[in-house]
């Protein structure tokens, strides 16, 4: 297949992946499925974006083939290496920065079954690597990705990956804005959203 054409059928279905996040995180949507899923929509939500992104990296696989892998100068490789163990190592810190029976779905589940449901979003989280950068999961999104940037299929995926991050930023913010109000907006003024360019900001 056509590099062309492999990009434009990857670049669509990210695209796919990328309206159907926002689509069902959408207050609209999702007060359509409540009454059918009630504490399990976040799970079910969990479950539907990962057989999604599955899905859209096996396109990428099938377009791309077997592209192999691009002929890089030796100090490359261990760079773009220790890039993305830099990116797991943040993703996993940042993880400990949530809390995650909330953010996997769980959370709601268990309280609904206690009788103590509570609102699905947490309070507006200033610590760990918040203190850094708005966004550590997609800063972690970003090392991972394009430290893994070797090959025709994974070069691809780190352009159209990106993009998707980028984008889904932006909606993000206007979520937390409405959400979080003025404590948000200063945040926003104080932190970088991916580069902690400066410093600990608190």
């Amino acid at each position: 297949m056509e590099a062309f054409d492999a990009h434009l059928i990857y670049a669509a279905a990210w695209l796919t992946f990328g309206a159907g996040h926002s689509l069902l995180t959408c207050e609209r949507v999702k007060g359509g499925f409540r009454p059918f899923l009630g504490a399990f929509y976040r799970l079910a939500y969990n479950a539907v974006a990962t057989v999604h992104i599955a899905l859209v990296w096996l396109v990428g696989a099938w377009v791309f083939g077997d592209g192999g892998a691009f002929a890089l100068p030796p100090y490359l490789g261990p760079m773009m290496m220790g890039v993305s163990v830099a990116g797991w190592l943040v993703l996993l810190i940042g993880l400990r920065g949530y809390d995650l029976g909330r953010l996997a779905g769980t959370r709601q589940i268990r309280n609904h079954l206690n009788g103590t449901d509570e609102p699905e979003d947490e309070s507006l989280r200033l610590d760990g690597l918040h203190r850094y950068v708005r966004h550590p999961l997609y800063t972690a999104g970003f090392l991972i990705l394009w430290g893994r940037a070797a090959g025709d299929f994974e070069l691809a995926t780190a352009v159209w990956g990106s993009l998707y991050l980028l984008i889904g930023t932006w909606f993000e913010e206007r979520r937390l804005v409405k959400l979080y109000g003025d404590s948000y907006a200063d945040y926003r003024r104080r932190v970088p959203a991916f580069v902690p360019w400066k410093g600990r900001a608190f």
